[in-house]
């Protein structure tokens, strides 16, 4: 099945989700993998994939949390900081996202990765107050 999103040409091929209520923790400064993954099998090599992680990361007092996105060993997209500095609150969403173009139709694994600016920070799926990560991998054609 498939749904139109701005009239003819561009319709949602399939949606991959997954959810994780596990914690990670880092003290890199240098991106390095939350083990949050998902994978999608394009239907075609001319769509592209709508990639959006859902996460609550939380980083010592003043510092930030940075974020990529991997599309196997490639880093696709990265920069993304959140500004919290709480050590208790991981109850504040951070969606990270980006439109990626993988020109396969291999099955292809998105990963998130993370780092901290200083000291330890982490990210997670509040499962103790029902908030999982989410990952959302939405394949679009385009014609």
């Amino acid at each position: 099945m498939s749904v139109s999103l701005y009239g003819s040409g561009q319709t949602v091929v399939q949606l991959i989700t997954a959810t994780s209520t596990s914690t990670v923790s880092t003290t890199s400064t240098s991106l390095v993998t939350t083990g949050f993954s998902a994978t999608i099998t394009p239907q075609s090599t001319s769509n592209k994939i709508l990639v959006q992680f859902i996460t609550y990361p939380n980083a010592p007092s003043g510092q930030h949390v940075s974020f990529g996105i991997y599309r196997g060993a490639s880093n696709i997209a990265s920069g993304f900081a959140t500004g919290l500095g709480s050590t208790t609150n991981l109850n504040t969403m951070c969606p990270i996202m980006t439109l990626d173009s993988p020109a396969t139709t291999s099955a292809t694994t998105y990963t998130l990765y993370f780092a901290t600016q200083g000291g330890t920070a982490n990210i997670q799926g509040d499962g103790a107050t029902d908030f999982p990560a989410i990952v959302t991998l939405t394949e679009i054609a385009y014609a």
